[in-house]
């Protein structure tokens, strides 16, 4: 594998200050010099290699979309191909298991970036496509379960929980007991899976 450029480098670098930055004290607080100093770097060449922050946080959006699809993949690839709710139960660990990969500053800055997404359109358009692609591949997941028949509502209930288990752990963890939220939410799609099972079968 080839060894990335010192450009992608550095960009890489500027982009992890703006999650370090942000996950700390939010989008609106993150100025290119701290977002610099996070980074090691000066504040020239965050300059040099963004245009401005808003490239920089459309940037951090794909590292964050990148980053959850690589747990999400890891986890189904330990399923059995033929068990369709274990693989409903791996997407949602990737997103909300604790562990060795558990990541709570991108969580919280996910969160600042789904706050941005109200109000910046090119946030918007970014945040929407990674959260139609996520809902998709859940949605296929869930249907392999339920059939075609709701599995969009059963599919955007459950991706709605794990977003709210974000906003929740990021605003105010000690409301959220330590690692219950995979558990929570896998307990929730089982129920709903059964009765959607039951209802077809019927």
């Amino acid at each position: 594998m080839p060894r990335p450029s010192n450009t992608e480098e550095r960009r890489q670098q500027i982009v992890d200050g703006l999650l370090k930055v942000m996950a700390e004290r939010g989008y609106e607080r993150a100025s290119v010099g701290e977002i610099a100093k996070a980074a090691g770097l000066g504040p020239g060449l965050v300059h040099y290699h963004f245009s401005d922050k808003q490239e920089i946080l459309l940037s951090l959006v794909d590292r964050l979309a990148a980053r959850v699809r690589a747990r999400v993949a890891t986890r189904l690839a330990k399923v059995k191909a033929d068990d369709a709710r274990a693989k409903v139960d791996a997407f949602i660990d990737a997103f909300l298991a604790t562990g060795a990969d558990a990541d709570p500053a991108s969580v919280a800055s996910w969160v600042t970036i789904s706050a941005e997404a109200i109000r910046q359109p090119e946030v918007r358009a970014a945040y929407e496509k990674v959260v139609r692609a996520d809902l998709e591949q859940l949605e296929s997941l869930v249907s392999a379960v339920t059939g075609r028949r709701k599995a969009r509502a059963l599919a955007a209930g459950l991706f709605a929980a794990v977003q709210g288990y974000f906003v929740l752990s990021a605003s105010s963890p000690d409301l959220v007991p330590a690692g219950s939220a995979a558990g929570t939410v896998k307990r929730m799609a089982a129920g709903l899976l059964d009765t959607a099972e039951a209802r077809e079968d019927a």
